[in-house]
Order: structure tokens, then sequence, then C-alpha cells
């Protein structure tokens, strides 16, 4: 039967927590209750679907939250397509809580997710979050803005306690398989070095950088790496052999493997800072909080239009839509053109 007019929005966030859920919550709640919409928050991303834990959201759920990071709906990790039986019951669910069509808040495995269900006849929109800022078919993800702004001032920090002591400063930041925040914050925080997973590194040539610092007078250096670089010829250095649900190791260590070779090799201190989840929490900045809003808002007239299987993006300074299976059938990864802009700044 054909869908006559959107009155049950259902709403989730999944994925890792980051700056801009809940403006992204607030703009879609009051968007669609300006166009006499139903809104229901799911709880806990796609877990809560098929647990069918939710709560109906109104002016007064959403009162306050635009300065709040995390997502007042919760989040996790959750893939309804690995555990038997559990597809069935997202479905059952949608169709028992009377829902219209799905906003899915999340990056590439929530997406993924998203985007499988559309092909399967669920009406579904996507909004890109991930501070990674690694989803193809758009400029920037909101989330991606404030992690930056925190681990450049991190950087920005480290560099009188480096060169107070003569000491050489590792800085872990976050990236599995894109470089985006740990390029953005190495340029913006003046890092001597900048490692990203895009580029496997040659360790020799690091030390040398350092070195050749030293000799110039500059007797401190920043090195900015992220969790996926590589030495080259190496593989990732591994927390755990753990996989999660989307089948991703978990990454960490770098940094620390990383200060203890660049000790041994050239002699000089060298200490490590892992910014960790540091960077995905604590207040939106500006910029996300307006893109969060605007997508949020895209999202809900995507909805009343019927225009299913899309992803909002950002390009230029416009708000479009994009076919979901474009938004996540490959990760947006550093360009040469803006890594050379970073080597410039090597040492």
């Amino acid at each position: 039967m054909k869908l006559k007019k959107i009155r049950r929005i259902g709403v989730l966030t999944g994925g890792g927590d980051c700056p801009g859920l809940n403006p992204t919550i607030r703009a879609i709640t009051r968007k669609a209750l300006k166009e006499k919409v139903t809104v229901i928050g799911i709880k806990n991303g796609w877990k809560g679907l098929i647990k069918r834990n939710t709560a109906i959201l109104d002016r007064q759920a959403v009162s306050g939250i635009l300065p709040k990071g995390g997502t007042i709906l919760g989040t996790s990790r959750t893939n309804p397509y690995k555990q038997e039986g559990d597809l069935a019951k997202l479905k059952k669910n949608i169709r028992a809580l009377r829902l219209d069509m799905l906003i899915a808040i999340g990056g590439e495995d929530t997406l993924g997710v998203a985007s499988k269900l559309y092909k399967e006849g669920v009406n579904v929109i996507g909004v890109p979050k991930t501070i990674d800022n690694d989803l193809s078919c758009t400029d920037f993800t909101f989330g991606f803005d404030t992690a930056v702004n925190i681990a450049t001032e991190a950087i920005d920090r480290l560099h009188t306690t480096a060169e107070s002591h003569h000491r050489i400063m590792v800085v872990e930041i976050m990236g599995r398989h894109a470089g985006w925040i740990t390029t953005y914050a190495g340029i913006a925080g003046g890092a001597d070095i900048i490692l990203i997973p895009e580029v496997p590194f040659d360790f020799n040539e690091v030390c040398e950088i350092i070195k050749k610092r030293h000799k110039t007078g500059r007797d401190f250096s920043i090195v900015v790496v992220a969790e996926g670089a590589k030495f080259k010829n190496e593989k990732f250095i591994l927390k755990t052999e753990k996989k999660d649900a989307f089948g991703h190791v978990i990454l960490g260590g770098i940094g620390q493997t990383l200060a203890a070779e660049i000790e041994k090799k050239t002699g000089f201190e060298t200490r490590v800072t892992v910014l960790g989840h540091i960077q995905r929490g604590g207040t939106p900045s500006a910029f996300d909080r307006v893109l969060a809003t605007r997508f949020g808002i895209k999202a809900v007239e995507l909805a009343l239009e019927k225009d299913f299987g899309k992803m909002v993006a950002l390009k230029g300074n416009k708000i479009v839509s994009v076919p979901l299976k474009a938004a996540v059938g490959k990760l947006k990864t550093v360009n040469k053109e803006l890594y050379d802009i970073a080597k410039i700044f090597f040492g």
C-alpha cells in the first residue's frame, strides 16, 4: 500500500558518540513537530529497535540539549545483521511502533545498516556523523570540527611543556583508516611531523627530521600520529585481537610504540599523550551545532517529500541529499594535496 502521509518518524543514533548528535535530534524534533509529525526516539541505536526501547520526543525532551555533547538517546555498536533473528525483530518493531520511516544518525557502520534496510523496503534517511570525517559524498560530518579543535588545543598545550623540558612529544589522535583529524590538528597546531593511515611512514625518516631539528637548535619536537598509522611494511598496532560487531579491530598503542622507538633511536627523552575519547566528548563547536541543525532540518524535509534511501550532505555551503549507497560505498581518506601541504612544515 502506498504511503499517504508521514505521521510518525523514528530517530536513532548509532556508533561512537560525538558532539553534534543532540543538536541534530533537537532540529529533527522541532521541525517534525512543526509539521504535525510525531517523533519516536529509539534508544541505544539499532539495539533499541531490536528490543523496542523507545520514548516519544517532544519540545520538553529536546529543551536545553543544543550545547550538550553525546546523545540523549544513547548509542551502541549493535549490528542487526550479525545475530540471527535480530533483523526480523527490528522489522517487526518498526511495524508495531507504526513508524512511517527512520532517520538514522551515524557513521559508516550505522548508515551501512540503513542502506541495507532501504534495499529491503524500509523507508530510511541517513544523517552523517563521525569525528573521523571519513564518509563519502559530504565535505564535512558534524563532530569533526569539535574533535579538531580539541586536538589542536592539546597540541598547543604540549608545545610549552615539550619546549621547557627539551622533549619529543608524541600525540596519538583518533583515526582508524582516515587521518583527517590528525592532519587538520597537526597543521593547525604546528606539529613537526604528522603520521596518518593513508601514508605508511619510514621510521628512519621520522628520526632524521627530529635529529635535524636538534642540530639547528630546535631541541624539542611534536609528533602527531593517527591511531591507524603504520610503520612501512608492518600491520596495525592493536590494543586487543577482539573485533566489534562490524568486524573492526580495536586499535591502540601506536603512540607508545613510536615514542619508545624514537627515544631508543635518537637518545632524546620522549613522552606520549593519547587523547582518546577526550576528542569526541564535551560541548560541540558552533560550526558543528549549525551543521547538525541544518542536517536535521534537511532530513525531515526529505522525509516529508518521501525521498528515502538518501543521506543529507554538505557540499560547499549547501545542504543536499545523496544516495545512501554512494555515501557508504567507500571511505573518504585524506587527499595527497592536503598531506603535501602538511609535509612542507615537517621539521
